[in-house]
């Protein structure tokens, strides 16, 4: 699969990710909790070098946590402190700070033992579209600075926030690479929303997210489309029948609407109304 996209607005945010680079301490990185590998963007690990990194595993409420646990744990061996966090939580929120605060201490320290006079520690905030950065920085900083939105390319420059007396957030837009060379990252990047769902058809993405939760998410998928055994659920098109006609997804003549029915799949998942998945695992 070779899907492109690169928005003049992105290569501009590269750029500046790299020229900003030095005057941060360390990086905030977010991924999507459901897709922690397939959501980091390896054109910045590049662009990021030696930078000290925390890793922050967004919408955990969606994930399934004992996968997201493998993360963190997997993250922490590789030298990457990490935590997961519920946006709605104040304690998530409130260790995000902590984490964030002792990374910048270490920087501080170092500073003072050089002589250089103490100063609020700076970071930078990355992390590819849609995955939740503009709500966590409101959140963090308390108030709302940061835009919104249920869709991807919300922010597209960068500015500076204060977070309490602890320290100075930069935001930058979120960065997607040119092209996904490896087929699942790109249906895994559609299935949870971070790419438009345009850019792949939407029915193989539904069918998807159908095999992959058949395959470790068995129970889940039955319970939410009443799966009995005279369902093959290898077989896509009586799966999508099943569930179009469950749902309601006709149209004239009794036919099943299979768009409509992909769309309903991909609302399910992102919505978390089949259960708390996560699309990948760290083996």
């Amino acid at each position: 699969m070779n899907i492109q996209w690169f928005p003049g607005h992105m290569a501009k945010a590269k750029r500046e990710v790299q020229e900003k680079l030095k005057l941060v301490d360390f990086v905030i990185e977010l991924v999507d909790a459901r897709a922690p590998f397939s959501s980091q963007n390896p054109m910045l690990h590049n662009v990021l070098q030696q930078k000290p990194k925390m890793r922050v595993l967004m919408k955990k409420d969606l994930a399934d946590p004992s996968v997201t646990n493998k993360w963190i744990n997997h993250n922490e061996t590789n030298q990457i402190p990490s935590i997961a966090v519920d946006v709605q939580n104040k304690q998530d929120i409130q260790q995000v700070i902590d984490m964030a605060k002792k990374m910048g201490e270490e920087k501080m320290a170092r500073l003072k033992r050089k002589g250089v006079r103490p100063r609020a520690a700076r970071a930078m905030i990355i992390g590819i579209p849609n995955v939740g950065k503009s709500t966590l920085i409101n959140r963090l900083a308390n108030r709302k600075i940061a835009k919104t939105g249920d869709r991807p390319g919300i922010t597209t420059s960068q500015q500076w926030i204060k977070v309490k007396k602890d320290f100075e957030l930069l935001d930058t837009p979120g960065i997607l690479w040119p092209k996904f060379e490896d087929q699942l990252v790109g249906y895994r990047l559609a299935a949870i929303g971070t790419i438009k769902d345009q850019l792949l058809p939407i029915e193989d993405v539904a069918a998807f997210v159908l095999k992959y939760l058949n395959e470790n998410y068995e129970s889940l998928i039955e319970k939410r489309y009443q799966l009995s055994g005279q369902i093959d659920v290898t077989d896509m098109d009586q799966l999508f029948e099943h569930i179009g006609k469950l749902r309601g997804c006709l149209e004239s003549g009794g036919h099943i609407n299979m768009e409509k029915t992909a769309d309903l799949i991909l609302h399910d998942l992102r919505n978390g109304k089949i259960g708390r998945v996560t699309l990948e695992s760290p083996e």
